[in-house]
């Protein structure tokens, strides 16, 4: 019995060791990115997705849920672009397909 629990517990603690890498130290948002980053929440394109959801209908909710996060991106892009903070061209997120 000794053995088993011995060697469940070498297990245990291998299993526990392995798998993820320890995460990267988060950098501190500059204030410049904080208040694009609140303008883009007040964007009038993530108002207007707003308005079109209706409530209680997933695939509705599913729709605009991506719609308001693709909105947020854009506004909050376009607002660094404004600022001399990004440039334009880049990849575009990947759109997860509708039904």
């Amino acid at each position: 019995m000794r053995i088993f629990v011995s060697s469940l517990a070498a297990i245990l603690l291998l299993a526990g060791c392995g798998g993820r890498a320890a995460p990267g130290p988060v950098a501190a948002e500059s204030p410049t990115h904080a208040e694009c980053r609140a303008e883009a929440r007040q964007a009038p394109g993530v108002a207007a997705q707003s308005r079109r959801v209706v409530i209680g209908l997933p695939s509705s909710e599913e729709r605009f849920d991506q719609a308001r996060r693709a909105a947020e991106s854009r506004a909050f892009t376009d607002c660094l672009r404004r600022r001399g903070l990004a440039r334009g061209g880049g990849v575009e997120p990947l759109r997860q397909p509708g039904f």
